[in-house]
């Protein structure tokens, strides 16, 4: 199974912007707790999202050795550690803020993402790397017609659908099952991750007569409770399809965004 991860554009934000994070932040491993913390913050080490930081004092399991390595990070030096949970070692888990990072993210600890076997804010598991504050999701019912087609052949053809609108990507069509040609598309291995809307469950490929289209269309069957309107329901790429909205054919976008 192939696993693909997100990287999401979200709003512009200043690399080295750091803020408090609203919300109870939890890291595993193995079932340990090896940090809980209402005091984390955002760190922006680069514009598209960010990192949580950690208050070292809030580590509940674990041990920071220091690896004797430091290196200029997005938001300022920060010291390389390795991080010990019982008998597991995680190395190169950790990076602790250094003297020349903004004062606010002294004393705490930025852990590579994955690290961790699983990250929680409040009791909800987060994917891939913290959620964007200043990016939304918004699946909303709609009575535009869609009509997909590749190579002169009809994948889909719906009456209704439920638009995604997720900050920094294309417009999404989500289509109910019933009303997509299964019997002309191909299963494909494929599993992607997203932070605002889960985990795929299915990703479809297309073999026309002319070419092999991979990984065109996909379905979250168990979207975060952001997303819960696309539950069951599929997707395409508007990049690689002909997508036709209300009889009008969709503009294709430049780039091909992780769905």
């Amino acid at each position: 199974m192939a696993t693909e991860s997100i990287l999401h554009p979200g709003l512009i934000v200043p690399v080295g912007h750091v803020e408090p994070v609203p919300r109870r932040i939890r890291g595993l491993i193995n079932g340990r707790i090896v940090f809980d913390t209402r005091r984390a913050l955002y760190v922006w080490e680069w514009r598209a999202y960010p990192q949580f930081s950690i208050p070292v004092a809030d580590l509940v399991d674990g041990v920071l050795h220091d690896d004797g390595h430091a290196e200029p990070l997005g938001a300022g030096p920060a010291h390389r550690h390795t991080l010990h949970v019982g008998s597991e070692v995680r190395e190169g888990a950790a990076w602790v803020w250094g003297d020349g990072a903004p004062q606010a993210l002294h004393d705490t600890v930025r852990f590579e993402w994955e690290a961790m076997d699983s990250w929680f804010e409040e009791d909800e598991p987060v994917f891939v790397h913290p959620r964007s504050p200043y990016s939304r999701v918004d699946a909303l019912r709609s009575d535009s017609t869609v009509r997909v087609e590749l190579d002169g052949v009809v994948l889909a053809d719906a009456a209704t659908c439920v638009k995604l609108f997720e900050t920094g990507l294309p417009t999404r069509y989500y289509l109910d099952r019933t009303h997509i040609h299964w019997a002309r598309l191909r299963h494909s291995d494929t599993v992607t991750r997203c932070p605002y809307k889960g985990t795929t469950s299915s990703y479809w490929s297309f073999d026309s007569e002319t070419a092999s289209h991979e990984d065109i269309a996909w379905t979250y069957d168990f979207p975060t409770i952001h997303a819960n309107r696309i539950a069951g329901m599929s997707a395409f790429y508007n990049e690689h399809v002909d997508l036709y909205i209300d009889g009008d054919l969709l503009p294709k976008p430049p780039d091909r965004p992780i769905p």
